[in-house]
């Protein structure tokens, strides 16, 4: 115990180290996304980058959390950082945009292990009155992270290559693993528990048979065709049995008696709200920038970076009066800015200049910053300690899943839109798609990839390059339009909180809590 005291600063480096890979990936991949689809094509599959990730790590959070229990945090957070490192090596080689999906569902794999298992044995390691110190900085790193990742990811793809926004995951993993191996000695006492697969399965399945009827509907397939509907069905027979299921197993993934508390219930319908619609803020926005205005990753990453900075505002002055007023008047503070930031870029367009862009994701980022530190307090609230472990994986895992279907069901509602646009802005052309209607270099209506490269760029005629940057800009405020259904239905559950508020007390801190 001696030598885990005097290790335990390397210890939480390479926890924080794992965090940050982790926590980084997806900003970064966002921001090269541009890119990544002018090299490998495939623009009508581009959100499949971001899903399959995802949902792997989704599925994987809870079952892994359950395994940790059973055979030890330190094993598992390993396989973690080995499963993320071998995936982050194969999305480098990837030669197109569906092998980059399966291999980004690798990474997901590992990043469902690393996420939930370094808070908890940052709970293992520190005694009560520290875990609070320790949880903000923890925070402070996917703070970090939100404004690291785009920056880095923009500068690697500009001037190295895209292929090294997932090659740069080596050297940090190998730092964390090799710190996490030497310094944490684990005690060998675990509680076992039996896993919840069938839970697991049903949800997976649900989610992946719900994502392939909205990807390929309408595209690859009519909606009314017995291929979407069977995926449908698939969706909502499986949703249920989860829900069956959930309700009878004796460990399960979502203990659906905490939704019998109002302030737990709508924590975790607002997590899944604000999950599904600020997805689609770190997804388009850089495809906004490089399709529309023409510029490069860089300037893609430096558009993020101010949103990203004014979430981490929102969510250190949301901590801050968390003693001083409700959850409900925070959260208010946080739906009206929210709001208000997604309708204004809703209003972008091609002439829209980029200090209006920046100013409308600053306050877009500020409303959505409010939720990271309000909702996961306002979840535990009033529990005994030994639930608070499963009513902050609830919020988290509830979040993901809505950042899943989101960045689903928005990419789809924007890839149809774009190549409806496409259609109606060159019917009765002559020779679309073709060197005839574009010049050189052939463009593909439904994948222009030219629009990402500016030397390609530059070679498409004026009238045909602003009918393309018209219909780009169109569908992607249009997703922006359309996303504010969720804030407003998240706005009702805000005034539904109530008024409970943290209450401070004079009671000392005790040791942790031995749970059944």
């Amino acid at each position: 115990m001696v030598d885990q005291e005097k290790n335990i600063k390397f210890i939480v480096a390479g926890l924080l180290l794992g965090i940050l890979m982790a926590a980084m990936d997806n900003t970064i991949v966002a921001t090269a996304m541009g890119t990544i689809v002018s090299d490998l094509g495939g623009f009508d599959k581009f959100v499949w980058v971001t899903s399959a990730y995802m949902v792997t790590t989704m599925a994987g959070m809870p079952i892994f959390g359950k395994l940790s229990d059973m055979y030890g945090r330190k094993r598992f957070f390993i396989f973690g950082l080995a499963v993320f490192l071998i995936g982050s090596a194969l999305c480098g080689i990837s030669q197109n945009i569906v092998q980059l999906s399966i291999y980004r569902a690798i990474q997901g794999i590992g990043g469902g292990a690393l996420m939930p298992i370094a808070f908890t044995i940052i709970f293992d390691i520190f005694p009560p009155e520290k875990r609070g110190k320790m949880t903000g900085l923890f925070g402070a790193v996917f703070g970090t992270s939100s404004v690291l990742g785009p920056l880095l990811g923009a500068y690697i793809t500009d001037y190295i290559s895209w292929h090294w926004v997932f090659y740069v995951n080596v050297p940090i993993g190998l730092v964390s693993l090799f710190l996490v191996l030497r310094y944490y000695k684990e005690s060998s006492q675990h509680q076992k528990q039996a896993i919840d697969w069938w839970g697991a399965i049903t949800l997976v399945v649900s989610v992946v048979s719900l994502m392939f009827a909205l990807e390929l509907g309408g595209k690859e397939y009519d909606w009314d065709s017995i291929q979407i509907i069977s995926l449908f069905v698939s969706f909502g027979i499986f949703f249920i049995a989860f829900f069956i299921i959930e309700r009878i197993a004796k460990n399960p993934i979502i203990s659906f008696w905490l939704f019998k508390k109002r302030l737990f219930a709508f924590s975790q319908i607002l997590a899944f709200l604000y999950g599904a619609t600020f997805i689609i803020l770190t997804v388009f926005i850089p495809i906004f920038v490089q399709a529309v205005y023409g510029g490069s990753a860089t300037n893609a990453g430096f558009i993020l970076t101010p949103m990203m900075l004014g979430s981490v505002a929102g969510s250190g002055i949301g901590g801050s009066f968390l003693t001083k007023t409700s959850f409900r008047n925070l959260m208010i503070v946080s739906i009206l800015s929210y709001f208000i930031g997604m309708y204004l870029l809703s209003t972008l367009t091609p002439d829209t200049s980029r200090t209006l862009l920046t100013i409308y994701m600053i306050i877009a980022g500020f409303g959505i910053g409010f939720s990271f530190s309000i909702l996961p307090t306002a979840s535990i609230h009033n529990l005994e300690p030994r639930y608070r472990g499963t009513a902050n994986s609830t919020n988290a895992f509830l979040r993901s899943f809505g950042m899943t279907v989101g960045i689903t069901i928005f990419g789809s509602i924007q890839s149809n839109i774009f190549i409806d646009k496409m259609k109606e802005a060159f019917k009765g052309m002559k020779g679309i798609g073709s060197q005839e209607a574009f010049g050189q270099p052939k463009m593909n209506v439904e994948d222009p990839q030219q629009l990402f490269q500016s030397g390609e760029r530059a070679k498409i005629p004026d009238f045909i390059l602003d009918k393309i940057v018209n219909a780009m800009s169109d569908s992607i405020t249009y997703t922006f339009m359309v996303a504010l259904i969720p804030i407003v239905i998240a706005a009702v559950f805000v005034f539904l909180m109530g008024n409970a508020r943290v209450e401070t007390t004079n009671q000392p801190v005790g040791k942790p809590e031995k749970t059944s």
